[in-house]
């Protein structure tokens, strides 16, 4: 999913930089190489609203790690 904010047909008088999310994408990869990461901590999640931790445990049920 786009997101919207980032569509340059909403703000064409906007004067600030504009990041492609691609290119925002490469460069943090990169980044994260150079720097020898290989695999950020995750949300330990504690405070989590049941809607949220069904979605979960629905996404790991399917195979999918969020």
């Amino acid at each position: 999913m786009a997101s919207k904010r980032s569509q340059t047909d909403l703000a064409p008088d906007w004067t600030g930089p504009r990041i492609a999310h691609a290119d925002a994408v490469e460069r943090l990869t990169a980044r994260r190489g150079a720097a020898g990461v290989t695999d950020l901590p995750r949300n330990a999640g504690k405070n989590r609203t049941a809607s949220k931790k069904a979605l979960l445990a629905a996404i790991e049920k399917s195979g999918g790690r969020w």
